[in-house]
């Protein structure tokens, strides 16, 4: 998550009080008048690992509203034992995420063990607990109802988007290895229905192979609060590019009143045509993607590798403008760019020189609004690293590298457990924290 920071302007001698000052005014600020402090005006998550670990867990566990899952997931038989509240049994295996408990055998110790623990996830003090089979059979049953905690997931994004955590403008899409926790078998013997685990490969950030046996984490992220919006799970085989448009769908599904996205960020693993023109034609948004050269040895005719015109003595137009869906491109001697020997004898008539217009609807993926390799192109793009700060947090703080469950939907359990955590902790802290400014 990036944290913003403003400076407040405290006349001396004043004790501030926070939470009651905008930003200053960057006029009229004489030296030795003021002094200043800096503020965060966005919590990551990271502020939540700081408290103790029941404080940590309550205000997690105040942020949720799990009553729907319970009521999904609640024993529809009249005969035999009750069993264990749902909500419980979720709160408990949130807890083992935030707590970042490995194995759900070190889950139950901490339950029989830890009377605070325990009560915090909200089984009786004195009582029985959850043993590891109870906790696999309720893992079956939150793969047989994924919905139920996708709902969890969707209900969670549009409060974060209410408070103002999230912005839902920007989002960055990438995908991440997982690595299965079945025994990898060889290429020859997997069986590609979707739902087995197998090999992928990829490049990390520093540009090495990496190989593994599992499963990829698909993710839609909002950049402002580097919060997961939508996720999905395939086998690590998938090519990334694939599930991007799923993504985008789902997005558009779940938040159609509250999320208007305007940019979709990826690397160019997603430079597909299909990519460009679904997000451009569908849903009136713009997708910020290098081009992936794929070998070629030269640029698409009458473009540079940019995506650029070239002009008929071989230089490179000047971009000049945007209109109504086309970009304007304008003759570069009369922009001022280079001396061409012909002037404008040679190309065109006009004294203002050669002009192309291209409309964007035409090739979205060549043709792009920011211009591809302007300022505001760059910058955006900068923003697609928000996705690997996610997914770092995913696996480091909220164990979703930790995987014990075998199967492509327990997967995406354990995958939407880490995912809900993030979301509710970093809303837990953001109200603990304006509650505390408030009071």
């Amino acid at each position: 998550m990036k944290i913003a920071y403003y400076f407040i302007k405290i006349p001396k001698g004043k004790t501030p009080n926070v939470s009651k000052f905008k930003v200053p005014p960057k006029n009229k600020t004489r030296r030795g008048d003021t002094i200043y402090i800096r503020q965060q005006c966005l919590l990551s998550f990271e502020e939540l690992i700081k408290f103790q670990p029941e404080t940590k867990l309550a205000m997690v566990f105040e942020a949720l509203d799990l009553s729907k899952v319970a009521g999904d997931l609640q024993k529809k038989s009249k005969f035999g034992p009750k069993g264990h509240d749902p909500e419980n049994m979720l709160r408990a295996l949130l807890a083992k995420r935030l707590e970042n408990i490995r194995y759900t055998k070190t889950l139950v110790e901490r339950l029989k063990s830890d009377p605070v623990f325990r009560y915090t996830c909200g089984f009786p003090v004195a009582g029985k607990t959850p043993s590891e089979a109870t906790f696999s059979r309720f893992m079956q049953s939150l793969s047989d109802n994924l919905y139920s905690l996708e709902d969890i997931l969707e209900e969670l994004v549009v409060k974060a988007k209410e408070l103002g955590i999230i912005d839902g403008e920007h989002i960055a899409i990438d995908a991440s290895k997982l690595d299965s926790y079945d025994a990898s078998v060889p290429k020859s013997e997997i069986i590609h229905d979707g739902q087995q685990p197998d090999w992928g490969s990829k490049r990390d950030t520093h540009g090495n192979q990496i190989r593994w046996f599992g499963w990829k984490v698909h993710a839609a992220v909002d950049t402002k609060s580097e919060l997961p919006i939508a996720v999905n799970v395939t086998p690590a085989s998938v090519n990334d590019g694939i599930m991007a448009i799923p993504l985008v769908e789902d997005i558009k599904q779940r938040y159609t009143s509250t999320i208007s996205p305007k940019y979709y960020m990826m690397d160019m693993g997603y430079d597909f045509d299909d990519v460009y023109r679904t997000i451009h034609g569908q849903y009136n948004a713009q997708a910020i993607i290098p081009i992936n050269r794929r070998a070629a040895y030269a640029p698409p005719e009458g473009l540079d590798w940019d995506c650029t015109p070239i002009c008929s003595m071989g230089y490179r137009m000047v971009y000049w403008g945007y209109d109504n869906g086309s970009i304007k491109f304008r003759c570069p001697h009369m922009s001022g760019k280079v001396d061409c020997p012909m002037g404008t004898n040679w190309c065109s008539s006009s004294n203002y020189g050669a002009v192309v217009k291209k409309q964007i609807s035409d090739n979205p993926r060549y043709f792009t609004y920011p211009r591809r390799g302007s300022t505001k192109w760059q910058k955006l793009y900068n923003e697609r690293t928000s996705v690997e700060r996610t997914f770092a947090r995913l696996k480091e703080n909220l164990g979703l590298n930790n995987i014990t469950v075998r199967g492509i939907r327990k997967t995406k359990v354990h995958v939407l457990l880490s995912c809900i955590a993030l979301i509710a902790g970093t809303i837990a802290v953001n109200i603990s924290k304006e509650s505390e400014n408030a009071a």
